[in-house]
């Protein structure tokens, strides 16, 4: 029996493999496309760009795992029913179920690899794709507004006119105001450089003005220890959109925005689907399993396989839609992110239940 599971699991992951190959050249091409444009802005040219779309393939490896389970699975257990060994499978008494916890080991085998991908190695690499990107094309990390980018500290109130790709600030200004909100200190640096032993910042050639209730002294210093909550690992989040962070990054800069009163609910509604998907790539392994046909009529496999891949087509995006229905009408963080992939889990189970019942 358990060589009979080892080369289910076997045929499953090849074909879920070769099925992520194939996906990720599609979306390789569509990079390539996309990035043509920039070609020879400063120095990004050929070499660099395909650095860069490599350094985004975990990331889109990451996205695609749950559809490639799916089509994967599903390509596997047809070609198993296209040959007889589904139903030779059977008649040698292994149950439905048993067949549904190999593909659910399947499937949780594939949610580590998500796991490991979206935690670990898909955060770094795009953070490594676009600074290298920004390097090479002369660029700063990220403008909030056409003044840069506002941060906000405790009473301090921060702006950096530009990031570069080094995490080094330009045109650095900081607000500070007392309990009242009202203005008491401004600085103004041309530059600041993070000191990770010291944990503080380096501004150079700053401009200190304190406001009194009846004057106002002015300071020049050539540099300035400035110690913040603000380390580039907050600041780097703006090099990566919400969904692509890792979940530890996701609750460092959720605990940094409620400590200083702002909106949480995009990076909420990011850190709930960070922990739930992993459980897509076994929803979608009962899902394969679910529609996996049980006589061998080539009409009937060529139709569940193609309705298969609709839905998890369909899956990908609806996914996707409930994220930013989510965050523009303000739903519950855990139920935008988790409701399209418990539903496919439910409905997988609830196929499975009806066919052991025939």
């Amino acid at each position: 029996m358990k060589l009979i599971y080892r080369y289910i699991i076997s045929a499953l992951s090849q074909s879920t493999l070769f099925t992520l190959a194939a996906l990720l050249g599609l979306y390789g091409f569509f990079d390539i496309i996309r990035e043509v444009p920039d070609l020879n802005q400063g120095s990004y040219n050929i070499s660099k760009m395909l650095g860069y779309i490599l350094l985004q393939a975990p990331a889109h490896a990451y996205e695609l795992m749950p559809l490639a389970v799916l089509i994967g699975g599903m390509v596997a257990m047809t070609q198993l029913a296209t040959s007889s060994e589904y139903t030779v499978i059977r008649t040698c008494g292994i149950t439905l179920w048993q067949i549904a916890r190999t593909l659910l080991i399947f499937g949780t085998g594939f949610a580590a690899l998500t796991i490991t991908l979206g935690e670990f190695v898909s955060p770094y690499t795009l953070q490594q794709a676009e600074r290298m990107k920004l390097s090479a094309m002369h660029s700063m990390v990220a403008q909030e507004f056409r003044s840069g980018i506002w941060v906000k500290d405790n009473n301090n109130i921060i702006n950096v006119h530009e990031m570069l790709p080094d995490s080094t600030l330009l045109g650095v200004r900081i607000y500070t105001y007392d309990e009242s909100f009202t203005l008491t200190q401004t600085r103004l640096a041309e530059r600041g450089v993070f000191n990770r032993d010291t944990k503080t910042w380096k501004l150079d050639n700053v401009k200190e003005t304190h406001l009194y209730a009846d004057r106002m002294e002015s300071a020049r210093r050539d540099h300035y220890e400035w110690k913040s909550i603000i380390e580039p690992d907050i600041l780097n989040v703006l090099l990566v959109v919400p969904e692509q962070m890792s979940a530890l990054s996701l609750i460092k800069y959720i605990d940094h925005l409620k400590a200083n009163k702002q909106q949480t609910q995009r990076y909420d509604i990011a850190l709930w689907s960070k922990l739930f998907y992993p459980l897509a790539c076994v929803s979608m392994a009962l899902v394969a399993l679910a529609f996996t046909p049980q006589q061998r009529r080539h009409g009937q496999l060529g139709v569940r396989l193609f309705s298969g891949i609709c839905l998890g087509v369909g899956f990908h995006f609806v996914n996707r839609l409930f994220g930013h229905l989510g965050l523009l009408y303000s739903w519950n963080a855990v139920l935008s992110a988790t409701l399209p992939t418990l539903i496919f889990l439910f409905a997988g189970i609830a196929i499975i239940l009806k066919q052991e019942r025939r």
